[in-house]
């Protein structure tokens, strides 16, 4: 006879996500430019994005778990430490270099893979990724700017002019090229190898090898994992991810637990931590960006914490609810307010278009909030 399930409440399963993704403590990776990696090497990876409303993902994310971050700190892991480095997840992110063999696969399957994604790479030739690639070996990194080509149509909202950018982001893609810098959105292209001072990339670490790493880095960023946690994004890897799910419990390195209100959708976690249930958070004022891995994966958000979030940037403002770039905001272990946030850096302050509480307020939170909201500006307009 099988033991009954291990039940978790919604309670318990919030503190464990919230210290896997260590927004309960303060400074929980420390101070300096060495905190930055250590954030990105326990996240696992940090989403990048183009939105400019107010501060960019990668460096919102990183203040929000880093209180003296400072946006060079990322400048210098990226390209003189060279700790971390630029490629897909289930987005464009930050991953740590020490993780980039479990991308190698990827890189050398990426040309048909994004083909039939969504085509954006059909035009390209081999001989037009040879002429970037000896470029670059030539004459050394480059931008897209360095490159005058005719202009084209676009046949994409969000694409280039030009068509030597879809040949750029394909050598990044197949791991030709790498990021060596960004300023702003602004890349530049380096040959990967010549970047890290390879004689070639590293070994690609097997499928299994790879669905071991998706397991532990989610186990290890958040706490209590499901199916769907761990494969954001990736479903053709459900059906092996629940093999290997099977197997550790079978050797009795995790146990499968049910959460409140989760009906049949299976969780894991290991037994330490089951073990080891957090305190209540510390009453701590996070403003989260929209990207942020705490608010990314929807579903799991509504399980955990009762709360939809809405990303409505790309919804006609007529059909908003909240607002164009709604930021939640944390405190303690209670998702409290959503605010729709913008940066007029004109008159270098944050404005706050639309103030959204989520359940009961007090006037403390509002308090709360409001000083969290002037640590944040500060930090977006560079003041000490």
């Amino acid at each position: 006879m099988k033991n009954p399930l291990v039940q978790l409440t919604s309670v318990q399963a919030r503190r464990i996500w919230l210290h896997a993704q260590r927004l309960d403590i303060t400074e929980p990776f420390g101070s300096g430019p060495k905190a930055t990696p250590a954030a990105v090497a326990h996240l696992g990876y940090l989403q990048i994005d183009t939105i400019y409303v107010i501060e960019r993902s990668h460096h919102h994310i990183l203040y929000t778990r880093i209180p003296t971050y400072r946006r060079e700190h990322l400048h210098q892991a990226q390209s003189i430490d060279k700790t971390v480095f630029e490629y897909w997840t289930h987005a464009l992110s930050y991953v740590p270099t020490e993780s980039l063999r479990f991308y190698v696969r990827d890189m050398r399957q990426a040309h048909r893979a994004w083909q039939r994604r969504n085509g954006w790479f059909g035009k390209v030739s081999n001989d037009d990724l040879r002429r970037v690639v000896s470029r670059i070996r030539r004459h050394g990194a480059l931008t897209i700017r360095d490159i005058e080509d005719e202009p084209v149509e676009k046949d994409y909202a969000w694409a280039s002019r030009k068509p030597s950018k879809r040949v750029l982001e394909l050598a990044f893609y197949k791991g030709l090229v790498t990021i060596s810098q960004r300023v702003g959105m602004l890349k530049t292209y380096e040959l990967m190898t010549r970047h890290f001072g390879w004689v070639r990339l590293p070994r690609a670490a097997t499928e299994r090898e790879t669905l071991n790493y998706l397991l532990d880095r989610a186990l290890q960023s958040q706490g209590i994992v499901s199916v769907e946690s761990i494969c954001h994004l990736d479903g053709p890897r459900k059906p092996a991810m629940r093999r290997l799910l099977e197997s550790r419990v079978r050797r009795e390195e995790l146990i499968p637990v049910q959460l409140e209100g989760a009906g049949q959708w299976l969780h894991w976690v290991r037994p330490e931590t089951l073990d080891a249930i957090p305190d209540p958070a510390q009453e701590q004022v996070h403003i989260l960006s929209p990207f942020d891995p705490l608010i990314i994966q929807r579903k799991r958000l509504r399980l955990f914490f009762d709360y939809e979030y809405r990303f409505e940037a790309y919804v006609p403002k007529h059909k908003r609810v909240f607002g164009y770039f709604v930021c939640p905001v944390l405190i303690g272990d209670r998702i409290v307010a959503a605010l729709d946030l913008k940066t007029d850096r004109s008159l270098k302050k944050i404005l706050v278009q639309r103030w959204n509480w989520i359940g009961r307020a007090s006037r403390a939170h509002q308090q709360q909030v409001e000083a969290g909201l002037h640590k944040f500006e500060q930090f977006q307009l560079g003041r000490s």
